[in-house]
């Protein structure tokens, strides 16, 4: 009966306990993640905000046409942890990205894998701590 009861009231709190949801995307879903792109081009703005980050760049395509790419990051207590802060990047940089594409052909929308800076040799993906969660 001892049993019983403490079953009953060990059901009826965690039914009448609120639930946290947890509200983070899939990655798939918003990205091809069975491709990889490499853009290369400026930099014309970097976000450092909660909860992703994102780098805005222009590249050029095969025939000259500008691109202009917003491409998400990773959370900034990641990427401060990481060594990157919000004087890191700055508008005009030229920066060679590798990214994960949007599912949706024709969006210029990407997810951050790897990034190199060439004029200073500033890089970021290639450690493994060093991932977009």
């Amino acid at each position: 009966m001892k049993a019983k009861l403490l079953l009953a009231s060990f059901l009826i709190t965690a039914l009448l306990t609120p639930m946290t949801s947890v509200g983070h995307h899939s990655y798939a879903a918003t990205y091809d993640v069975n491709q990889a792109v490499t853009l290369e081009g400026e930099l014309v703005r970097f976000q450092l905000r909660a909860p992703h980050s994102y780098v805005y760049m222009q590249t050029e395509d095969e025939n000259g046409e500008v691109q202009r790419w917003t491409v998400e990051w990773s959370a900034p207590s990641n990427l401060t942890r990481q060594g990157i802060s919000r004087d890191s990047l700055r508008n005009g940089d030229e920066v060679i990205l590798t990214v994960r594409p949007s599912r949706v052909r024709g969006e210029f929308r990407a997810l951050m894998l790897t990034l190199e800076r060439p004029s200073d040799g500033l890089t970021w993906g290639r450690n493994p701590d060093e991932v977009v969660d």
